[in-house]
Formats: C-alpha cells, sequence, structure tokens
C-alpha cells in the first residue's frame, strides 16, 4: 500500500505537478487530423488544460489557450485566417506561437501573447506537445510512417485516470483471469461457447529498453521458444502499450484528458501483399464507447471492454491507498518506480526515456519488435533495420 500522497504524485498530471512534469516532456495524440476536415477550430482538452486547436487557411495547425487576451472570449468560435485564428469578438488574431499578429481599430498592435504549443501531424493524428523548449523530435514510430500498410483509428473516451489504464498493461496475470474466465463466462451468460481456453501462468518477466518496458509470459503448455516468453509485449514509455495479431497490429495509446479522464487511441494497422490496393481510402476513424445503450452497463464481451472494466471498475482514480500488491505485480511496482526515476530526471533538467532529439534515431522510422510478428515476412516489402529489443539493450531482468 502507498499513501495518498504517493498516489497524487504517480496519478495526478495537471500543470506543475510532479507527474505533470513528466508527462509534458512527451508528445501526445490530441484528436484525429479528418477531425479538422469537418470543422478547422476545435476545443480540445489535454493534461487537464482546455486547449484551441486549429488549422488556419494557409493549412498550418495551432494550438492556443482557450481564451482571447482581450475579453476573454473562447477561441473556440475563432475563424481561421492566413495568418492564424482571428477572435469572433473583435477580430484580434493569434498566430502558431500565440502572438497577436492583427488588432482592427487599434493605432497598433500590442506584443501581447497567450499560450500557445507545438502542434504536428503524424499518421492521421495530430500530436502537441505541452512541455519546455527545447522541444523534441515527434517520434516516427513505424506504424506511423509506413505506406504499404492499412490503417484505422478508434477513440474512446474513459471516465477514469491514464494510470488505471497503464497499470492493467504491466499486469501479466489478469489474461488468464480477466480475459480468459471472466470473458468465458460472460459468454456463458449469452449462451455462447467459451471463446478462449485458458492456461495458467508458469513464469512472468520484464525487460527495460530504450523506449520502454517488454511484458513476457509463459503459460502451461507453451514451449519456451515461444514469442510471448522470447519477446512480449512491448509498452512504450510512457503510456502506449503495442500489440499484435495475425490481422492487425495496434498502438493502444492512453492519452490523459485530465485527473479523472482519458482518450483511448486503437491505432490500428493491416498488413498488405505487394501490388494489394489499399482496403479504404485515408485512415477512417470511429468514436467509441465501452457502454450499452444506458451508458452505464458494460458487457466485456471483447477484449478491449474486457480491459475497460477493469480500468474503470477501479473508479476515477484508483485508491492505491487500499491494495495490496504480490509477487504478480512486480510488472507494476517496476513501471511505477520507473515513472518516479523519470519525473525526478525531469526535476533535475534531464531528458526523460525516450525522449528523441537526434535525427538519425527518428528516420526513416523506429521499429520495435513484438510477439508473433518478429519475422520480416509480415511486412513485405520493408528493407530489414535493426531492432530495439533486450538483445540490442541492456536487459533487465525484474525478481
Amino acid at each position: 500500500m502507498i499513501t495518498k500522497e504517493e498516489n497524487d504524485r504517480l496519478t495526478l498530471i495537471g500543470p506543475g505537478t510532479f507527474m505533470g512534469n513528466l508527462m509534458r516532456r512527451y508528445w501526445h495524440p490530441v484528436t484525429a487530423a479528418s477531425a479538422l476536415d469537418k470543422d478547422p477550430v476545435q476545443p480540445v482538452r489535454l493534461l487537464g488544460e482546455d486547449l484551441i486547436l486549429y488549422r488556419d487557411e494557409a493549412g498550418k495547425l495551432g494550438l492556443l489557450g482557450e481564451r482571447c487576451a482581450h475579453r476573454g472570449i473562447s477561441l473556440a468560435y475563432g475563424i481561421p485566417q492566413e495568418n492564424g485564428l482571428r477572435c469572433a469578438y473583435h477580430g484580434w488574431t493569434y498566430n502558431q506561437q500565440g502572438q497577436v499578429v492583427d488588432m482592427p481599430f487599434e493605432p497598433a498592435c500590442l506584443p501581447l501573447k497567450i499560450t500557445a504549443y507545438p502542434v504536428e501531424e503524424l499518421g492521421g493524428l495530430i500530436f502537441a506537445y505541452l512541455g519546455p523548449d527545447p522541444v523534441p523530435l515527434l517520434p516516427r514510430h513505424e506504424l506511423f510512417v509506413r505506406g504499404d500498410v492499412d490503417r484505422s483509428v478508434e477513440m474512446t473516451p474513459l471516465p477514469c485516470n491514464w494510470l488505471n489504464a497503464m497499470d492493467n498493461s504491466l499486469d501479466p496475470i489478469h489474461y488468464e483471469h480477466l480475459h480468459g474466465h471472466y470473458g468465458n463466462y460472460v459468454a456463458k451468460k449469452k449462451g455462447l461457447p467459451p471463446p478462449m481456453a485458458t492456461a495458467p501462468h508458469l513464469k512472468i518477466d520484464f525487460d527495460v529498453f530504450r523506449y520502454g518496458i517488454y511484458k513476457r509470459r509463459l503459460m502451461e503448455g507453451e514451449p519456451e521458444t515461444i514469442d510471448d516468453w522470447q519477446i512480449g509485449h512491448p509498452i512504450l514509455f510512457p503510456n502506449t502499450l503495442l500489440v499484435g495479431d495475425a490481422k492487425v497490429v495496434r498502438y493502444q495509446i492512453r492519452v490523459p484528458i485530465d485527473d479523472t479522464h482519458t482518450m483511448h487511441y486503437n491505432y490500428n494497422v493491416f498488413s498488405r501483399e505487394p501490388g494489394d490496393p489499399h482496403k479504404w481510402e485515408g485512415i477512417p476513424v470511429k468514436q467509441t464507447t465501452i457502454y450499452e445503450e444506458d451508458e452505464s452497463t458494460i458487457i466485456a464481451d471483447t477484449v478491449f471492454k474486457q480491459d475497460a472494466l477493469g480500468w474503470v471498475g477501479q473508479g476515477p482514480v484508483s485508491d492505491r491507498t487500499r491494495e495490496h500488491l504480490v509477487t504478480s505485480d512486480r510488472g507494476v511496482i517496476l513501471y511505477h518506480n520507473m515513472l518516479l526515476e523519470q519525473a525526478e530526471k525531469v526535476a533535475r533538467g534531464e531528458d526523460p526515456m525516450g525522449v528523441i532529439r537526434d535525427p538519425d534515431e527518428n528516420e526513416p522510422s523506429i521499429r520495435i519488435r513484438y510477439e508473433d510478428h518478429a519475422k520480416e515476412a509480415y511486412w513485405p516489402g520493408g528493407r530489414p533495420r535493426q531492432y530495439f529489443t533486450p538483445a540490442t539493450e541492456a536487459r533487465v531482468a525484474v525478481k
């Protein structure tokens, strides 16, 4: 168990908080790029801050503080211009740096500036960086940049803290029980056959590498050569799980909206054979919910809804003062310790793990090895490239 103060230190992400300072050293998706095709001005909330995302008439992206410096009206009603976003009330116009560049009627444009943050588009998502200068590079993870795949995005709001969701990714044992036994129980209540043959875990382990942690498991009846044990699931620090099967590989990105709300992105990537046409045009985006029509019931008949049940079932912020961590939770303990260690580095003025400043590290993309798809044959047409795995980084076994 930990104290409330220690739990707050781990979970709260508002401006100036211990973990908020860490999370602001990373780029986070704020919405799908296609959202601005429907309306070029969008209010967004990220890391406890209310902001206005826009695309101006020159095609440039901007992310500004919510309110005009003149009379405080929301810039969500702003009008995109060639040189920025024009306030609806009196026409003050702000560029991407938050600088006022036009004050109609006034004899001079005063040197006023509001909050502004860098934004970039990658792989059909718009990412924002809310931290201090110098701004790090937006990581070009492979699934965002490949040209020989099809992609789709699912965005699901969660009424819980981001760490509720992330802890689950460092917990191999829940697979056996939440997805196995409970998933079969839900199917039985619906009159369906059990979707999963459950087996007990024999071993779990965790390896720290350049971009995060590998979670590995060995279950009864599996050989030790299986990829789940030899490679495992990569957790990309601080808030992304990379997981795949024979049909689709995905990033699961858990973006803190505020202390009690999270936007979950399923960024799905489908392989194609060379010469095959794309399955669809662009990157379709679907808004989903974990709830039934009553907006309160979760019928956990899919893996994602089972995970969501585990996340939101802990409450808006999990009360870790009441939990009792045991040996199977050593991945969670490792992750919490890493969060605190990396936040301490930020407090010392250092970069935390996974922050990229060298363009050579980022080009043409960052490729992460993961279970079941380690073979080059899964990505047809791609040239061999070095993987970042425990084999190329120092292995840290957690005992």
